[in-house]
């Protein structure tokens, strides 16, 4: 499906790990996410160089941004068709996985794609704002991770409650990052958090991504996350400001 050869040269010029049977797990991963793609919407990337630079050097980026400890627990929160968290699991197999989404047929597709790369994952039905309120899922993480379109304040008040006291919830977004920055500080110091840093890169074909990382310095007042209509329609903002 994929050129092997390809990635483990991005991966190289990138200075990203490479373990043994890395590729090999991704060319599967990558042939099930086409084959799947063709019964339901998982994602509008489906050529095999796209899959290699956009899906799995942008999502293997997260572990050269952020170093995860030996046998962390990480939630990919919306977790869609597996990106950034089913690449990073394949290369660190010793992190502990939760995939949580609220679609259904995408967790039958988590499943299977983890069922035969043999990552050990808890996949959880639900919709995050109210996963991030049990007890089973609040505070118990020592990274959350979402890659997706929503901006960051809003990621941040669905993240952020997963996480422990002394963790991180990393964010991967865009090249264009500023603004979402400067409207999410408020938003993340309500949750419990601080920005702590954000890396920038550029993969093959000038796409810029900035990946940040929001360290967990206290625990999430019990009134987030709130309903996601109310997160949607009234995002946390700083008094005076839309």
């Amino acid at each position: 499906m994929i050129d092997q050869q390809f990635l483990k040269e991005n991966l190289l010029a990138y200075e990203i790990p490479c373990p043994d049977g890395l590729t090999d797990k991704l060319d599967q991963y990558a042939g099930l996410l086409v084959e799947w793609n063709e019964k339901m919407n998982l994602t509008a990337i489906t050529d095999p160089e796209g899959i290699v630079i956009k899906h799995f050097l942008d999502s293997l980026l997260l572990l050269k941004a952020y170093p995860l400890e030996e046998g962390a627990s990480m939630i990919d929160v919306g977790a869609g068709a597996g990106f950034p968290s089913i690449p990073v699991a394949a290369a660190r197999p010793d992190l502990k996985l939760t995939l949580l989404d609220s679609l259904q047929k995408r967790i039958h597709f988590l499943e299977t794609v983890c069922d035969s790369l043999s990552i050990p994952a808890q996949c959880i039905h639900a919709r995050a704002e109210e996963a991030g309120r049990m007890d089973d899922f609040r505070e118990q993480y020592d990274c959350a991770t979402a890659r997706a379109v929503a901006r960051l304040r809003e990621l941040a008040e669905y993240c952020l409650p997963f996480v422990r006291v002394g963790g991180s919830f990393v964010a991967l977004k865009g090249g264009e990052i500023e603004e979402e920055l400067e409207e999410a500080k408020f938003a993340v110091k309500q949750l419990g958090g601080k920005i702590e840093k954000v890396e920038k890169f550029t993969l093959p074909g000038d796409l810029g991504r900035s990946i940040v990382v929001i360290r967990k310095t206290r625990s999430t007042p019990a009134k987030f996350p709130r309903p996601s209509g109310k997160i949607k329609k009234n995002p946390l903002s700083a008094p005076g400001k839309p």
